[in-house]
């Protein structure tokens, strides 16, 4: 069962926004969720809150820990190994009603991200309203809504964390910098190194933001001309991922060639790689300069490929299937370390980008269009970050972000991207490899009306008998030889695994 936390508001669904939930709850017995490898670099802090549902409490043991690793209540914290190479451990879990077991490989070398992160980033929802509790309760709803327990890891602070040049707001006022230089966080975030201890306490991962150019995007201090105390000061404060956004960095560079469009991200990849502490690097400049071709080259292990989502223009179609379209064409690009990322996931209660003082409402797509959303964004092995409000999640939307097998195929260790298999006015056919020898096929119906997609097995590449799996019902559909043919919704998605 979900576990929703007293913060929690949990909502009934809306007239408008009434559809199936078709997600089981899950099992009581225990069920490993979410990646089943991780990479570290050698020497560097450890931490890894094990993805697991089940009727709590649950017992983890643990077999084949490297040295320096340690395992309390669910979560392995410690140092990674100093030598390089595979560390194979045995997990299990196991609660009155069964136990269960998976190998978890921790991967030490010199690539993070073997799998997209996930995690929560407040931008779409908090914008400059965002404070030290923000993010705190967001960690605590984490854990406590169960959305923890499908591998839901990462709880980012967006812009707006530091002070603002001419800002008469006096939370937001102050000196940017001490004078040795370092960035001073506003008074909303009074003890950034508490904050990320608060975080890493639940065993989830901090993350933060900023840019290379004088401002952000919100006009708040960036990171020009300290690149290197900024580098330095978020390790300090104990953070794991940084987005890095271009924003103003257009008045500094000298043209916008290629050398100019690498230039800041190749610096802050080689300040944050001799941190010590793994920081991974999301690059935020809208896929200017093809970015998908050199991101992993200058240090980052994902890239923004479009503009922002939330200000994506509807056309049609919900502006994420524009959006969603754009990025499904890189797929040749993607692999473990190096990910497209086409932005949040924003269902639920989201605030708007075109007015960020309005207050949070239901995001205006169907149950059906949720679907395809999250669909589309698991085949593409996109990063999963939701934007929404974490203190209005409902069961709808927990049906959505949080379903195992879905995620799976999100998360799965050959790191493939879905190819775009057809693509029509009509319909849209995604197909992606996973490492079992499986695939996992998304088809998605773009047009007006309920109707039948069929894949066939040429066009998917495939032969002979294979058992199809309806991943968002969990059931099975039986044997089928010669292609797979699905009733969709008007601009819904449906979801098979042919094994």
């Amino acid at each position: 069962m979900y576990r929703i936390a007293a913060v929690l508001m949990v909502l009934p669904l809306l007239a408008q926004e009434a559809g199936e939930i078709r997600t089981p709850k899950p099992a009581v017995t225990p069920r490993f969720q979410g990646p089943r490898l991780m990479g570290v670099r050698p020497g560097k802090p450890f931490l890894f809150r094990i993805p697991c549902t089940g009727e709590k409490p649950l017992r983890f043991t643990a077999s084949g820990l490297p040295e320096g690793i340690r395992l309390e209540d669910g979560i392995l914290r410690g140092t990674s190994p100093a030598r390089a190479g595979e560390y194979r451990v045995k997990l299990r879990a196991q609660n009155r009603h069964g136990r269960s077991e998976r190998v978890f490989t921790i991967v030490v070398g010199e690539t993070l991200a073997l799998t997209p992160p996930m995690g929560w980033n407040h931008w779409y929802t908090h914008y400059d309203r965002v404070r030290d509790s923000t993010i705190r309760e967001a960690a605590k709803v984490m854990v406590e809504s169960g959305m923890a327990d499908f591998g839901y890891a990462y709880v980012s602070i967006d812009d707006c964390w530091m002070n603002k040049p001419g800002s008469e707001d006096a939370e937001l006022s102050g000196p940017v910098r001490d004078v040795q230089g370092r960035i001073s966080a506003n008074k909303r975030f009074p003890d950034m190194k508490g904050l990320t201890d608060y975080v890493h306490s639940l065993g989830l991962k901090a993350g933060t933001y900023t840019s290379p150019g004088p401002l952000t995007c919100a006009k708040f201090v960036g990171a020009h001309g300290y690149e290197e105390q900024d580098a330095r000061q978020i390790a300090e404060w104990g953070f794991d991922l940084l987005k890095y956004d271009w924003c103003s960095y257009g008045r500094v560079a000298a043209s916008k060639e290629l050398a100019e469009l690498k230039k800041p991200y190749e610096l802050m990849g080689k300040l944050l790689r001799a941190q010590d502490r793994d920081i991974q690097m999301n690059l935020c400049q809208y896929g200017m300069g093809d970015v998908w071709k050199w991101g992993a080259e200058v240090g980052g292990q994902s890239w923004r490929t479009t503009g922002d989502l939330g200000l994506e223009k509807d056309t049609r179609l919900p502006g994420f299937f524009s959006i969603g379209l754009r990025n499904a064409k890189l797929w040749e690009y993607a692999g473990p370390g190096k990910w497209n990322d086409p932005d949040y996931i924003l269902i639920g209660w989201v605030g708007s980008a075109r007015d960020q003082r309005a207050e949070p409402r239901r995001a205006a797509l169907t149950a059906d269009e949720q679907y395809a959303y999250m669909s589309m964004w698991a085949l593409m092995a996109s990063p999963l970050f939701y934007s929404g409000m974490m203190s209005r999640l409902d069961e709808f939307t927990l049906n959505v972000l949080c379903n195992g097998e879905v995620i799976d195929v999100n998360q799965d260790t050959l790191g493939r991207q879905a190819r775009v298999v057809r693509l029509t006015e009509a319909e849209l056919v995604l197909a992606k490899p996973m490492e079992d020898g499986s695939l996992a096929v998304g088809l998605f119906n773009l047009g007006e009306k309920t109707g039948k997609i069929r894949a066939s097995w040429a066009e998917l590449g495939v032969k002979g008998k294979k058992k199809a799996r309806d991943l968002w019902r969990q059931k099975r559909l039986g044997a089928v030889s010669a292609g797979v043919e699905m009733e969709v919704s008007r601009h819904g998605a449906e979801l098979i695994r042919l094994h």
